[in-house]
């Protein structure tokens, strides 16, 4: 069949390109003299060529020419690569075996030029050259694995998926892209058609069986050569519907559940075995014998599918101490077109034993409520409450007070649970008490329970009469001097700390007529003062008291006194006020802010009397710590230059001091001084004189007991000769026995002058002391 195609596609060819010849046509002239430029036409063969041709290359594929010889050329993309044109014949041939494939047509221009001077004989022409497709390619999947889905139990001819393979080939030439599906692997449960589709080929298909599938489908190209083909994997899941039961994992179950269990608490939980998906699991449990439905409800966790059972009310282990029942498992939402055999209902049978706990006392009453009149002193309790323990021991119970509002000790609970008041209650501290009283089981050692239960009492004060109203003012009355009788001066009102009374409103009404203002009440607990005659004169009273009496028609009736403040005010022409007297506001301070201002001034007293105490008690620690040796180094350091180390031989300070407090004679004491004995014999110049004034002096401050023994004696100019150290002082040195000659200070000028006079020459006369 394909030859014959091929032969009849070259006859058409063939004759295409005879039709396609152009001939030329003269162009005579009208004047056969002159010589006219002929028209030249281009002559052309269809051009076509057949893909993978086997001959050997080159292929010839079409011929271009003209009326003219001239030399021919071709240009583009594949120009002289692939396809190469005869200069002299304008015969083009392929140089390459061409795939239609990869390109079906291509693109060239051709010239004509003048073979001697290169020049276009005519306008580029561009020309295709199209390539025949041959069946040669066979189908390829457009992907190696396909995925596809259907419910469970689906019938026959159920869609799954679809699959596709492309055929390279010319689709316009019949046959040549033609593909063909066929099942090679699972026809027994699907099958596919011509355009790729597979569908179910059995009904019963069971996802709880069998969940998933692998075909295996081939494409094949029948028209074709070589007969080749291609496959692809199609995995298939069987989705899953709601078509099984619920069954329970066990015969029966069994559970254990104190008796204190909250109301809807968890007992336990009963498990089912649903082989759907989780989604389609919508199991519900009902009881269906026992008469114990109304103690406890069960209910389906959406989660994990599982029945929870949960009690109604509180259990009792006195009243019963085992619960059994029989409870049932099924599925409503299950598709019954797709049931399959067996029971739709799972049973089981459930046993609760209850366990005995230890369990606070109950309250036989909830809530407690008692009501009491305000200050009513005679009033002791209220009442009582009671509580009992329910477990079989039957134990005493002690009561306390757990928690008051408002809290005080405005009531009490007595160990047997009497409420009492310890003092009148006042309603208008507060309208209402709430206390919390905790009962608890007294045990066998007389200790108590940690376990408690509570109740709640509300006591309710009810009202006494006992509170006179009180004015109110919404700001200070103010009147013109120049008023004018029956104008309104202020509206005032009244409030009453007690409940308002029924028989009606507050009476309002003034303590004297004598004054110029007058009363009109509203009979709404609201009252106006107004102008009685009329024209105040500021010279003689620039503020009016007037008492106002209030009545509340109470039982007993009581009333108030008070007294408003009117002051009289220049007013313009229109009644405005211009300037009014400022009333003088009485200052006071409450007790609290007393207390704390003496306490301050208590506090700094203290504080002061501290830091004195603390210095005088530093001053006396700073006498009484300095010892003899301290107070002698303090006779003794001066800045006058004594007689030398000799000098402080003379006297011990501390014996002098002990001699003045004891009235003795002082006797020897060791010196703590090194003692240096003088060289007998040799006595300074003018010894005689200052062993005399030492003498006096010290006789002088032996005989003063009036004075503390200060050390005068140390205080001349005389060192004293004989110290082991000599002397440094300078005050002997003009009688120096030194060799050095001091005349030189003479040549060192004025400012050594003085030296040069006490060093340079002897002295004329001796230095008296």
């Amino acid at each position: 069949m394909s030859p014959l195609i091929l032969l009849f596609s070259l006859f058409l060819a063939l004759a295409f390109a005879g039709s396609g010849i152009q001939r030329p046509t003269p162009n005579l002239c009208a004047d056969g003299g002159s010589h006219k430029r002929q028209k030249r036409h281009w002559i052309w063969n269809q051009m076509h060529i057949r893909e993978e041709i086997d001959s050997p290359l080159p292929h010839h594929v079409g011929k271009v020419g003209s009326n003219l010889s001239a030399k021919y050329i071709i240009e583009g993309e594949y120009a002289n690569t692939i396809f190469k044109v005869e200069e002299s014949s304008g015969d083009v041939y392929a140089f390459e075996r061409l795939d239609r494939e990869k390109k079906a047509e291509y693109e060239l221009t051709a010239h004509i030029i003048d073979r001697t001077n290169n020049k276009s004989l005519e306008d580029p022409s561009i020309f295709i050259i199209k390539v025949y497709d041959i069946n040669d390619n066979s189908p390829v999947f457009v992907q190696k694995v396909f995925n596809g889905s259907v419910p469970e139990m689906s019938p026959v001819g159920t869609s799954v998926t679809k699959v596709t393979a492309v055929d390279a080939d010319d689709p316009t030439v019949s046959g040549h892209a033609t593909v063909k599906y066929q099942i090679t692997k699972g026809r027994e449960n699907f099958t596919i058609d011509n355009a790729g589709v597979i569908y179910t080929k059995e009904p019963n298909l069971d996802r709880e069986t069998k969940s998933t599938y692998e075909v295996v489908v081939e494409a094949k190209d029948g028209l074709g050569f070589f007969g080749e083909s291609s496959t692809a994997t199609v995995i298939i899941t069987l989705s899953d519907i709601n078509d099984n039961f619920p069954v329970f994992k066990h015969p029966s179950f069994h559970f254990k559940v104190p008796e204190n269990i909250s109301v809807g608490g968890e007992v336990g939980r009963v498990k089912v075995e649903d082989i759907d998906e989780p989604q389609h699991r919508n199991t519900r449990y009902s009881f269906i014998q026992g008469e114990f439905r109304d103690t406890f409800d069960i209910e389906a966790n959406p989660y994990t599918n599982e029945g929870i059972i949960r009690p109604k009310k509180p259990l009792d282990f006195e009243t019963v101490a085992e619960y059994r029942f029989s409870i049932e498992a099924t599925d409503p939402t299950v598709n019954l077109r797709h049931f399959k055999p067996g029971n739709p209902r799972s049973i089981s049978t459930v046993t609760i034993q209850v366990t005995d706990v230890d369990e606070p006392p109950v309250f036989t009453k909830l809530p407690y409520e008692f009501k009491v009149r305000e200050n009513h002193a005679e009033v002791k309790t209220l009442g009582s409450v009671h509580a009992e323990d329910p477990d079989a021991a039957k134990r005493k119970i002690r009561y306390m007070l757990r928690r008051a509002s408002p809290n005080g000790d405005y009531i009490r609970v007595s160990n047997t649970g009497v409420i009492q008041l310890p003092k009148p209650l006042d309603r208008e501290f507060s309208s209402s008490y709430n206390i919390t009283v905790a009962a608890v089981e007294i045990l066998e050692d007389d200790r108590l329970s940690d376990r408690e239960s509570h109740a709640h009492v509300h006591v309710i004060v009810d009202d006494v009469n006992d509170n006179a109203p009180e004015l109110v003012s919404p700001e200070e009355p103010r009147v013109c001097e120049n008023a004018a009788p029956g104008k309104v001066i202020i509206r005032i009102s009244a409030v009453d700390r007690d409940e308002t009374s029924p028989r009606g409103f507050f009476r309002f009404f003034l303590d004297t007529e004598d004054s110029n203002f007058s009363l009109v009440e509203n009979y709404d607990n609201t009252a106006n003062i107004t102008v009685k005659y009329g024209q105040f004169n500021r010279e003689l009273a620039k503020f009016h008291y007037l008492p106002v009496l209030i009545s509340d028609n109470g039982d007993p009736d009581l009333t108030s006194t008070s007294t408003l403040v009117i002051s009289v005010c220049k007013c313009n022409e229109r009644g405005d006020f211009t300037f009014c007297e400022e009333r003088a506001k009485q200052v006071g301070v409450s007790i609290q802010a007393l207390v704390a201002i003496f306490v301050c001034i208590f506090t700094i007293i203290v504080i002061v009397l501290l830091i004195l105490l603390r210095k005088r008690h530093k001053k006396d620690l700073s006498g009484l710590g300095r010892n003899v040796a301290e107070i002698h180094e303090q006779l003794v350091t001066y800045d006058e230059e004594g007689g030398g180390e000799m000098d402080t031989t003379s006297y011990d300070v501390s014996v002098l001091n002990s001699v003045r407090k004891n009235g003795l004679k002082a006797e020897a004491a060791p010196c703590p001084y090194a003692q240096v004995q003088k060289p007998a014999g040799s006595t300074a110049p003018g010894a005689g004189g200052m062993e005399m004034m030492i003498e006096v002096k010290k006789d002088e401050a032996d005989n003063d007991r009036d004075l503390l023994p200060y050390d005068t004696l140390h205080i001349y100019g005389y060192e004293g000769a004989e110290s082991i150290a000599e002397s440094l002082s300078s005050l002997g040195s003009g009688s120096s026995d030194s060799d050095i000659d001091y005349d030189f200070l003479n040549d060192w000028g004025p400012r050594f002058k003085m030296l040069a006079e006490l060093y340079g020459s002897e002295p004329s006369q001796e230095f008296v002391y």
